[in-house]
């Protein structure tokens, strides 16, 4: 069912059970008895008056037809599933009519069931599966909705890429305050710089450990050849 991209993963279980039970009931009902068709009948027209000009057997054919045509609704993927919702959600609401208005089916100034009334009280669960499909997100909007989250969330992002250019412009001198910044810079720079010239035997003065060596600490830089 969920193959068809119109039936999601959680409503399956729904449209699956109450379709095949509703489908059930229909057929069961498309054969039935007259007393059957009598009992069936006289429960309804107590709630709808209007039945009373339907005579008992064609009353039940046409419930069972209902319900078969509701049943296969339901199994059905091709059928979007907040028309079929829709359609469970009317069928139930009218049992739970007949529910609330038939007597002896509920306990006086309750809406709790009779012993003879649990089985039609159960209906309510009908009505509350057809509500929740009938409710149930279309997917267009879903993808609207995801679409517009999508375009917020790139603002979003791109919005902090330019706080982060921003930042980089400051930190490489761009802003006044971050003098400090580039002659600590600097200092080390300078330091890296005459460590390294320190590894190679060259003083600060330019000359080596190995001419010092030779003419002493004291000898003169103007008196060295290598200076002229």
């Amino acid at each position: 069912m969920s193959g068809c991209g119109k039936v999601k993963a959680w409503q399956v279980p729904l449209r699956l059970v109450t379709g095949a039970f509703i489908l059930h009931s229909g057929m069961e009902k498309w054969d039935g008895p007259d007393e059957q068709a009598q009992g069936v009948h006289g429960m309804a027209r107590q709630t709808f008056p209007f039945l009373e000009n339907i005579d008992a057997p064609r009353f039940l054919k046409l419930l069972a037809a209902g319900e078969i045509a509701l049943g296969a609704a339901l199994l059905t993927p091709m059928v979007p599933t907040r028309l079929a919702g829709a359609a469970l959600t009317g069928f139930a609401g009218s049992l739970m009519a007949v529910y609330a208005q038939t007597p002896g089916l509920r306990k006086e100034g309750s809406v709790w069931p009779t012993p003879d009334g649990i089985g039609v009280s159960k209906d309510s669960w009908l009505l509350a599966i057809g509500l929740a499909l009938t409710l149930s997100p279309h997917q267009k909007h879903h993808k609207h909705v995801k679409h517009i989250k999508h375009v917020k969330h790139v603002k979003h992002a791109k919005g902090h890429g330019g706080c982060h250019k921003h930042h980089c412009h400051h930190e490489q001198g761009g802003h006044p305050g971050h003098h400090g910044h580039l002659k600590q810079a600097k200092l080390v720079a300078r330091e890296a710089k005459e460590a390294k010239r320190l590894a190679k035997g060259v003083s600060p003065d330019g000359h080596s450990h190995h001419h010092a060596h030779r003419h002493g600490p004291g000898h003169a830089r103007k008196g060295c050849p290598a200076h002229h």
